[in-house]
């Protein structure tokens, strides 16, 4: 994600030529833009980052409903 963050910040100051982004080649704009893509699109799912979030979502949701029907059966 904090790539993602410096990509979009770095073009609106290479394309306003702010300070010394001025001088700055788009070429890293454009690297920056497939560092991002190689990351999202192959490493994430190899180490399995993007199964993590998911499951974590369901283990959340699985523990809900663990208590709920504890808290059921108290009653």
């Amino acid at each position: 994600m904090p790539l993602i963050i410096i990509i979009a910040a770095l073009i609106p100051l290479r394309y306003f030529e702010v300070w010394k982004f001025a001088d700055m080649s788009w070429w890293w704009v454009i690297g920056a833009m497939g560092a991002a893509f190689i990351w999202f699109e192959f490493i994430e799912k190899m180490l399995g980052l993007d199964k993590k979030k998911a499951h974590d979502v369901d283990e959340a949701r699985r523990k809900a409903r663990v208590a709920a029907s504890f808290e059921k059966k108290r009653k």
